[in-house]
């Protein structure tokens, strides 16, 4: 019983800040959504009208839209990227330490709000970007002023930000055994045929984490687009999650904020569920022979 209650009081504090910062807000925010609180006036309960407002808020339907082209383009090449480099440093090679480092650092910075203001220079009609482009005989790109070029700018902020992806593939790649691939090497098995029938199955179960948590982390993403690029033109790179934070902590429509939140939520679980559906078909785990 002590060792019992000596674990209790170790989690106890990890169980105090979740039901505080997570799970109150997380069950209030769907009852604020069912009432027009603005923060500075008594709540009245008005039921589903802010979710059937939504649907046909012309403005919250783009911002659905712009995130969801944000994430089918970044999650894939974010996760294509980190598999890509972390195959590259696999082997431990002298100085192979300081790229993995170096690799790894911009997932630490990528968020910091120095970064987004620094990228939104970067990104400038007379930046560094269209300066290389112009010095190698190119014509300079319109980066941030039209939708195509805002929504380029901030894809590559967060296909940038792969280090905690690469590091999570270079731990599944290494911890494969090399006598996989000298078997394969004995038949004959090309470069392609080893990665393909043999690394890409065995670690199938990271990359199907790493989908998971960056589709999760894609579709609530903020700072970076918030800072970098704003609404953007014709409001494309405005997307949800800036929405929300619009309506709660500019316009105090606190229960619009609210009903809009659980409704990304509602999104957020469709795709990993469906996720989770198919992981079946494609990936394989040591400790079942198999799907």
């Amino acid at each position: 019983m002590r060792k019992k209650y000596t674990g209790l009081i170790y989690i106890l504090p990890w169980v105090v800040g979740f039901v505080t910062f997570t799970l109150f807000p997380f069950i209030s925010s769907f009852f604020i959504g069912l009432t027009d609180y603005t923060m500075v006036t008594e709540a009245n309960f008005v039921g589903l009208q802010n979710f059937r407002n939504l649907f046909s808020d012309a403005t919250f339907l783009q911002s659905l839209k712009s995130t969801g082209i944000y994430t089918v383009i970044t999650v894939p090449l974010q996760v294509g990227f980190a598999l890509l480099v972390a195959y590259l440093l696999k082997d431990n090679l002298k100085g192979m330490r300081f790229f993995r480092t170096s690799y790894y650092i911009p997932s630490i910075l990528g968020g910091n709000v120095a970064i987004a203001i620094l990228w939104r220079f970067i990104f400038q009609p007379n930046g560094v970007i269209n300066q290389i482009l112009v010095t190698i005989g190119l014509d300079p790109i319109a980066w941030l002023s039209t939708p195509t070029g805002a929504m380029t700018v901030i894809i590559l902020l967060k296909v940038w930000q792969f280090g905690s992806s690469m590091l999570l593939f270079l731990a599944a790649l290494q911890d494969i055994p090399e006598s996989y691939y000298e078997s394969a090497d004995i038949d004959g098995a090309s470069g392609i045929g080893k990665f393909t029938k043999i690394t890409l199955p065995i670690i199938s179960p990271t990359i199907f984490f790493n989908l998971i948590l960056q589709t999760i982390n894609a579709f609530q993403e903020f700072t970076g687009p918030y800072l970098v690029t704003g609404r953007g033109p014709l409001d494309s790179t405005y997307l949800t999650s800036m929405f929300i934070y619009d309506n709660a902590f500019t316009y105090f429509n606190m229960g619009y904020a609210s009903a809009a939140s659980w409704i990304l939520f509602v999104i957020i679980l469709i795709f990993t569920l469906i996720m989770f559906a198919t992981q079946n078909k494609w990936v394989y785990y040591a400790d079942d022979g198999g799907n």
